[in-house]
């Protein structure tokens, strides 16, 4: 239970902006590439902060660490009740992504340290539980916001609720010391790995993408001709069927083992979807939105089933976890600042989507590769 709280509570920081961006950035008068940075603040600290959680851990215990951490996200979220002053709204996201970048890589090790005989099944509620916060973010925030009188501040802030919950969850969870062995301990994360690069850089991909289009499919459509509540929706629904490829797609890989089969038919579905919303986005868009839903959802809930793979020991896994989500986030940051850069430039999203969908042909090829690299251990 305490796992899949604190996974709930990983993405609606960061999905329940998608609503309001255009709002927010009206009314404090920012660009969108300024704006941007309430997306690109959290991934870019999830990246740069995630080296630090195996020695969080060392020092104070796992459990501990993401009781911390969940404390961490409640504070975030709380600080934008004064969200109407942008240094407010972007020192939040700076907190937010602190708390993230840690509990992301101690969740693994704790899966690896308490279910090692059924690690598909507890990440497929894992993922689950991240799709649910995300989808949860993207659609209540607009309603919540509504029925606080049109206060987005407090709309936004509504979402330290489930992390305070959760923060609660971890105290009764029991705190247990990581092995005292020093080499253990100091061991550096596998930046000489080029498998660990391989990793990386398919994850930094895909979220990539999910933050790219969390921040801007919604002006996407909106641009395209779309009315803003059909915009609305069609994000809530790509949101909405994450969540059954969350689930189905790491039990589906631990039991046929093809997980990079999985991943190169995620890369193609995200590609094909992605080719669709930039060129024809009016053409049956809730038919792509279901499809770009499913595609990066699988994807991601396998990429998270990877590091769990390649070793054998919770401070290890929490160090693969970790150079995954450093250099996987540092790069993904990127991907909202330069699209509503882009968007700009440009005066339409189309240039920007285009690069998304060659992105996610990419991913498919690194899918492939990895595939071709698997380890028979």
């Amino acid at each position: 239970m305490a796992l899949l709280l604190a996974a709930v509570n990983l993405r609606p920081g960061i999905t329940s902006l998608a609503p309001l961006i255009e709002r927010i950035a009206a009314e404090l008068a920012l660009s969108r590439g300024l704006i941007s940075l309430t997306t690109a603040l959290p991934v870019l600290c999830m990246g740069l902060l995630a080296p630090l959680a195996p020695r969080l851990a060392v020092l104070l215990g796992l459990e501990r660490t993401i009781t911390l951490c969940m404390g961490a996200i409640a504070a975030a979220l709380l600080l934008r009740l004064g969200g109407d002053a942008s240094a407010v709204l972007i020192a939040s996201a700076v907190l937010l992504g602190a708390g993230i970048a840690v509990a992301g890589p101690l969740l693994s090790g704790f899966i690896k340290r308490y279910f090692v005989e059924q690690m598909g099944r507890v990440v497929a509620w894992y993922s689950l539980g991240m799709a649910v916060g995300g989808a949860a973010g993207a659609v209540l925030t607009a309603s919540a916001t509504h029925w606080f009188g049109e206060r987005w501040t407090h709309g936004l802030a509504l979402w330290a609720l489930p992390a305070l919950l959760a923060m609660g969850a971890w105290l009764c969870v029991p705190n247990r010391g990581e092995p005292s062995d020093r080499e253990e301990a100091r061991a550096c994360l596998p930046w000489d790995q080029p498998r660990a690069w391989l990793i990386s850089t398919f994850f930094a991909i895909q979220a990539g993408l999910f933050y790219a289009l969390a921040t801007w499919v919604v002006a996407r459509y909106h641009e395209a001709g779309l009315s803003l509540l059909r915009s609305n929706g069609l994000f809530s629904l790509s949101m909405l069927t994450g969540l059954p490829s969350s689930f189905l797609f790491p039990w589906l890989a631990q039991r046929f083992g093809h997980r990079y089969g999985l991943l190169q038919a995620c890369g193609l579905l995200a590609c094909l979807s992605l080719a669709m919303i930039t060129f024809a986005p009016t053409l049956l868009p809730e038919l792509w939105a279901v499809v770009i839903g499913l595609s990066l959802g699988g994807a991601f809930a396998l990429s998270l089933v990877l590091p769990l793979y390649e070793a054998h020991t919770p401070l290890a896994v929490s160090r693969w976890t970790s150079m995954m989500l450093c250099a996987g986030y540092c790069m993904a940051s990127l991907a909202p600042v330069l699209t509503g850069l882009a968007r700009d430039l440009a005066g339409s999203y189309q240039p920007a989507f285009a690069v998304l969908t060659g992105l996610a042909s990419l991913m498919s090829l690194l899918a492939w590769r990895l595939g071709k690299g698997v380890r028979r251990d």
